[in-house]
């Protein structure tokens, strides 16, 4: 299975496109750049598969980082790490993966199987579990199925190692592997549960590394032809703006392995007098403008820089940040109901029940 190798433009593009899906969490994609240009020059494959080139019997390995994105702009780690939470779970099942995934296209986790794949010579699946960035290894596509979690492997810098053979359900696997994390300083590398090529065709959000490559291509685009990079974004993505302004106040704190903390908007242009809020652990979770919800998980709330239409992270929001908050649509397992209890608002603690954005504007 030798699948498409991309090129250092592709990269470029996918650094861009995966920081917006990442809804402000995930961490910065620009570290796992660096690496991936220097493995390509090296002469590393980075071969992108489709998820109709799995035979229903083979072996893929979900693999990612854990931790806080505050703490990875701060702890730069080398691909070895990726791999060798790999190497310890192809060990473990003494077999050796078709090929890879990422947990999550958000964020630096869309260039995590390539980093491990570039280094271990393994293939990379065009698809990831959430169609975004997460917080918490609950709300997969593949906690929705009920398919389980286990067996997961997890390492630091340190070398220190965590092998989780069983364990009840997806939440309980996440306060395991969240709690340790912690105790390592709030960033590990994991691999989840093997997945069979049958389940990811099944239950995979498929086409996102594309996606993530296409909405960062339209980005650069529009900035090189002096067009609007936001509306390449809307485009690319099917959006929907919901506020342009300024960022007068941003709260953060760092509890339970968790970025949480809320921004404060004064609006401009045709926002002008007008405020919105958004809230987020280490993702954008819900907007609200003049203290009316206006968008929420499972959609997607980005944070774009209003000249460049590149992402803003929660991690790196600051007064006086001109932005434009807009809406991506969610990835449809997430509007089922068991999706819903996995990623909808009262997933997070809130007292209401998910509405789309979308719902009277006839997009997404």
């Amino acid at each position: 299975m030798r699948g498409r190798q991309l090129s250092e433009k592709d990269f470029e593009h996918l650094a861009v496109g995966a920081w917006i899906l990442g809804t402000g969490g995930g961490g910065d994609p620009y570290h796992g750049l660096l690496n991936v240009r220097r493995l390509l020059d090296e002469g590393r494959p980075a071969r992108l598969v489709q998820a109709s080139d799995l035979d229903g019997d083979d072996l893929v390995g979900v693999c990612g980082q854990m931790g806080a994105p505050l703490v990875s702009q701060e702890r730069i780690t080398d691909p070895v790490m990726i791999a060798g939470a790999v190497e310890r779970m192809e060990s473990y099942l003494g077999r050796q993966f078709a090929a890879l995934m990422t947990v999550e296209i958000g964020g630096g986790n869309a260039f995590q199987p390539f980093l491990a794949g570039a280094v271990l010579d393994r293939p990379v699946l065009d698809g990831d579990t959430m169609g975004r960035a997460f917080p918490a290894m609950q709300h997969s596509s593949f906690s929705v199925a009920n398919l389980s979690i286990t067996p997961c492997s997890m390492l630091d810098i340190r070398g220190n190692e965590l092998l989780l053979t069983e364990c009840e359900d997806w939440y309980w696997a996440e306060r395991i592997m969240r709690r340790v994390c912690m105790e390592w300083g709030n960033r590990a590398f994991n691999v989840k549960g093997p997945r069979t090529g049958r389940e990811v065709k099944d239950w995979g959000i498929l086409g996102t590394v594309t996606k993530a490559i296409s909405i960062g291509k339209a980005v650069r685009c529009a900035q090189a032809e002096n067009a609007d990079p936001v509306s390449a974004v809307l485009s690319a993505g099917e959006g929907r703006k919901l506020f342009q302004g300024k960022v007068t106040d941003v709260r953060r704190r760092m509890t339970g392995g968790y970025l949480w903390g809320r921004a404060k908007l004064l609006g401009l242009d045709g926002d002008s007098g007008s405020r919105m809020s958004v809230d987020f652990q280490n993702e954008f979770l819900v907007a609200r403008h003049d203290d009316r919800k206006a968008a929420s998980v499972p959609e997607l709330i980005c944070l774009l820089d209003t000249e460049s239409g590149e992402a803003v992270g929660s991690e790196t929001l600051r007064y006086g940040q001109r932005v434009t908050v807009i809406v991506l649509p969610s990835p449809p397992v997430y509007l089922t109901e068991p999706g819903l209890v996995c990623t909808g608002p009262e997933a997070f603690g809130y007292d209401f029940s998910f509405e789309s954005a979308f719902a009277h504007t006839g997009t997404g």
